[in-house]
């Protein structure tokens, strides 16, 4: 993905095995809890696999370097045909609001001005190294013409180009374009685990915190089923097509 705009995949066509990568377990928790878990070893650390048929999903953690970690390893360990970066995204734009499905045809890297073309999405996902302020997000749109922020997606999509292997975006909007964060990032630690228990103490001690955390709170819940509601139609898309080749056969 170091390729100013190169097209690094077509999107999941023929699918095979189907590798997700997000952040934190709490994302997809309603749709993990019954899937098969397993763990396993790659470059010296170790992940956490959840299976169901033909789709598998790893949680990085937060930020860039875990993401990349993460996209390796379920790319080496799993070989599948395509690698989706999802979870929680930001809005750029003030039309967009809390549980928007977001499936970019271009993500950029705002470290360096790199990109990744998707085929079939529609308008640009930025990723940026940090939980971005409204401030922060009025620069980020005017300056990639975004409608969308998250943290992971171009780390996976550069991954992916390393390897070879398709690339896609599945995101959801859990913040709006105003919202202003709680100091969230000091609470990440640098394997990109967020500690919520200690943010939570660090929240309780400060009462005008409690509005915003439960803001937070709310928007996390209600992305997280749309987003697992989304990763769902994969799973039947695959399905489809893995007894479509199997009738063909």
């Amino acid at each position: 993905m170091p390729c100013g705009g190169r097209w690094i995949g077509s999107g999941p066509t023929d699918m095979s095995r189907v590798a997700i990568v997000a952040a934190l377990e709490r994302e997809v928790r309603p749709l993990v809890k019954h899937w098969r878990v397993s763990e396993k070893e790659h470059d010296g650390r170790r992940f956490r696999f959840f299976e169901k048929n033909e789709l598998v999903l790893v949680c990085g953690g937060i930020g860039a370097d875990a993401a990349r970690r993460a996209a390796e390893a379920v790319i080496v360990l799993y070989g599948p045909s395509v690698v989706y970066s999802a979870g929680y995204a930001g809005s750029l734009d003030p039309r967009l609001k809390v549980g928007e499905v977001i499936r970019a045809a271009r993500v950029v890297n705002a470290g360096d001005g790199s990109s990744a073309q998707i085929t079939g999405g529609d308008g640009v996902l930025v990723s940026y190294p940090a939980v971005a302020s409204p401030a922060q997000k009025l620069k980020l749109r005017e300056s990639y013409q975004a409608q969308a922020v998250d943290m992971e997606a171009a780390a996976v999509a550069r991954a992916a180009e390393a390897r070879g292997v398709s690339f896609s975006a599945l995101k959801v909007i859990s913040d709006e374009f105003d919202f202003e964060f709680p100091p969230t990032d000091r609470f990440v630690d640098s394997a990109g685990r967020f500690h919520e228990t200690r943010f939570a103490w660090f929240a309780v001690a400060r009462p005008w915190l409690w509005l915003p955390v439960m803001r937070l709170a709310r928007n996390s819940g209600r992305a997280s089923r749309i987003l697992c509601e989304e990763i769902r139609k994969l799973e039947d898309k695959q399905l489809r097509t893995t007894l479509s080749g199997v009738e063909r056969r």
